[in-house]
């Protein structure tokens, strides 16, 4: 499958070499959903390639993708209590 750029996986999973925590915007993610440090992304983020979960979550808005993605994988009410916490970092986002 090929990636349509759409940003969700960008915002919807946590990516621990960004510091970057579940369900929230990377920092590095445009406006138009594109990768500002793209040439210099972390590796986990280069070996992401697009499958069938990219299908199931097809959308017309990133919001309702993230909203998808999350749901399917049972992360909704983890991602709310860390996007209430107002936390900016995935370390003091997790638990203990």
């Amino acid at each position: 499958m090929e990636c349509t750029r759409c940003g969700a996986c960008c915002v919807a999973p946590d990516i621990a070499a960004l510091d970057k925590p579940l369900g929230l915007r990377c920092p590095h993610l445009t406006a138009d959903n594109l990768c500002s440090v793209y040439d210099r992304r972390p590796q986990v983020c280069r070996d992401y390639q697009a499958d069938a979960v990219c299908r199931l979550i097809e959308a017309p808005t990133l919001e309702e993708r993230v909203r998808k993605y999350l749901d399917l994988f049972g992360l909704s009410d983890e991602a709310e209590s860390v996007r209430q916490s107002g936390c900016s970092s995935m370390r003091k986002a997790r638990p203990g």
